[in-house]
């Protein structure tokens, strides 16, 4: 089984207002604080600027974004993660925005990489925004991000861009 994740993490309160004049967003509640918004094909095509190319080696964060994100951040913390699994092999990507500036990342986990110690970049991301793991899950558990393992299949379509 697999998972695909594109989506922009952070406290619901700050997510809410940041996205209040997004038409295209979805914001959807993980618990603990956080919610989500998924990067879907209509919010990617309505937030690309077209002025500048991701520096952060994003697959699916659109032109311009990032600076979306860092004022975002100014609000409080901020963090867009990418994964793409299927039968345990697969990529992730993080990077987590504070007060205007990344702080964390970008983080990159290619196929056939072993996390660090410190976890995998979307395990750290959460972290960062305050989600510990325990015995038993860890942050992507904790986080509820499992139960979005599909992001086309809860909320539309996802961007078709490959990462070469």
């Amino acid at each position: 089984m697999g998972y695909d994740l594109r989506a922009v993490i952070g406290g619901t309160q700050i997510l809410r207002r940041a996205v209040a004049d997004l038409g295209a967003a979805r914001l959807t509640d993980l618990g603990h604080g956080l919610s989500l918004v998924p990067m879907t094909d209509e919010l990617f095509d309505s937030v690309t600027d077209g002025n500048s190319a991701d520096p952060l080696g994003f697959c699916f964060l659109p032109e311009g974004f990032a600076d979306v994100l860092a004022r975002w951040s100014r609000a409080g913390d901020i963090a867009y993660a990418e994964a793409e699994y299927w039968g345990g092999v697969g990529t992730q990507r993080a990077a987590v925005w504070s007060r205007g500036s990344v702080v964390l990342g970008p983080l990159v986990l290619e196929e056939h990489e072993s996390p660090s110690e410190q976890g995998t970049p979307i395990s750290m991301a959460l972290h960062s925004l305050g989600i510990r793991l325990n015995a038993e899950v860890d942050e992507f558990e904790a986080a509820g991000l499992r139960r979005h393992r599909h992001t086309e299949d809860w909320a539309g379509d996802s961007p078709s861009a490959v990462c070469e």
